[in-house]
């Protein structure tokens, strides 16, 4: 899978807590569709990390990689303030938990993931 315009860098590991509790955070408060995929969260697995430096990450479940087309998200949220706001969401690909990506509004790429206590949902309109 490609991101941020380059080759994704493999990184084969377990979720760190943090990325547990985040992604799992962001399904249970995602839309009605997210909700299924919260039984993958224990099967997870990083298979990848965006090569820009930011901390998205992407998924294999039972050791499967999603398909790299079809990206639905399934939490979409806002983090930071005026001069650092940046965003996250969780996304599925062909029905499987795909990953969380990060991106900058105000400046570069988070290099972290958020905590959840600092997420809130990204305004619509």
């Amino acid at each position: 899978m490609t991101k941020h315009g380059g080759i994704s860098i493999s990184e084969e590991r377990p979720l760190t807590a943090a990325e547990r509790e985040l992604t799992l955070w962001m399904l249970r408060r995602g839309g009605p569709e997210a909700q299924a995929f919260v039984g993958q969260v224990d099967d997870a697995t990083v298979f990848s990390r965006c090569p820009c430096g930011c901390a998205s990450i992407d998924f294999a479940i039972r050791g499967q990689r999603p398909p790299a087309t079809g990206l639905r998200v399934l939490g979409d949220y806002v983090f930071g303030g005026e001069h650092d706001l940046a965003g996250a969401f969780v996304f599925e690909c062909g029905g499987v938990l795909a990953g969380i990506e990060v991106y900058g509004l105000a400046r570069e790429n988070p290099r972290e993931l958020p905590r959840p206590s600092g997420l809130r949902p990204l305004p619509v309109g």
